[in-house]
């Protein structure tokens, strides 16, 4: 018999979580099939936890993770793969925007032979705004060009995993992990289905414009170092430049035309210096992550489980 188990994150979404496991429990009425959900709960602050513990005592498949503070969603995720024995993973919110009744059709394409099997938004859905959908082309745009990654627009965190990645996946401890990236990256058979992402019943979104840019980052530098290049080719290609500009001064001041003018002087100034910034912030990134993985903290901290 399979087992399967869905790890679902869980912050401050106490009025979606019993609206889920009832989805849920329609997508398994085969028999040869055995499941099992892991709720995750990352730090809420509402009574996400007590809702679970008291679904937890009434539902013998049900059990929970609960953290001493918020860790981020991928952490969360992290930490039931951690703990997961099972055959098949799938990971997916507990928003309801990952329709469950995808469950079948991941279940039937690992039964193909597919060790990995990820869901991607539909370039049709118009739910989001304009400004996100644009936001969301251009990371992936980004991600795609500058690592070596190829990660599908729409990407979500709602896919099959196999025990076998798992198995490759748990002795990973990487301090800011990326596992969108991380999953794409250890290969196997894998294979996308589209999804068009069903309306948020309750609560709202804890991706905010900060958090989504910062996951950018995060997503870039945790799988290339194209950026560092960038940046050297940047500074190369600027300083080639600026050697121009020495024969413009000398030929003008043979024509008795001397170069002058401060607002000229300013702008070139502010221009490179902000370059050297940029450049500097883009080393500085990747010196933090050094410095935070060099502390060996761990990822997530369990306060409670059942």
């Amino acid at each position: 018999m399979t087992k399967v188990e869905i790890i679902v994150p869980v912050h401050n979404e106490e009025k979606n979580i019993s609206l889920l496991v009832q989805e849920i429990e329609h997508c398994f009425t085969a028999e040869e099939q055995e499941y099992k959900i892991c709720f995750v709960d990352d730090g809420s602050t509402d009574q996400s936890l007590e809702v679970l513990k008291r679904l937890t005592s009434e539902n013998k498949k049900l059990s929970y993770i609960s953290f001493s503070r918020n860790f981020g969603k991928d952490a969360a995720l992290k930490a039931g793969i951690d703990k997961s024995d099972a055959d098949v993973v799938i990971t997916m919110d507990a928003d309801l925007q990952h329709p469950p009744e995808l469950i079948k059709q991941m279940l039937q394409l690992w039964k193909e032979g597919n060790q990995v099997v990820y869901a991607y938004r539909e370039e049709a859905n118009q739910q989001a705004g304009f400004i996100h959908r644009m936001s969301s082309a251009i990371f992936y745009k980004l991600m795609n060009k500058l690592s070596d990654l190829k990660l599908e627009q729409g990407i979500a965190d709602y896919r099959l995993i196999d025990k076998s990645v798992v198995d490759i996946i748990r002795p990973m401890q990487e301090n800011d992990i990326f596992l969108r990236g991380l999953v794409k990256w250890v290969g196997f058979q894998q294979i996308g289905i589209p999804y068009t992402p069903d309306e948020r019943l309750e609560g709202k979104s804890a991706y905010s414009k900060k958090k989504l840019i910062n996951l950018a980052l995060q997503g870039i530098t945790s799988f290339s170092t194209r950026p560092l290049y960038a940046a050297a080719y940047l500074g190369f290609t600027f300083s080639a430049l600026s050697l121009l500009y020495i024969p413009y001064v000398f030929i003008s001041f043979l024509m008795g035309h001397p170069h002058r003018g401060w607002a000229s002087l300013i702008v070139t100034v502010v221009f490179f210096g902000g370059l050297q910034l940029t450049i500097l912030g883009v080393m500085g990134l990747y010196l933090g992550k050094l410095f935070m993985q060099s502390k060996q903290r761990p990822l997530y901290i369990i306060k409670e489980e059942a």
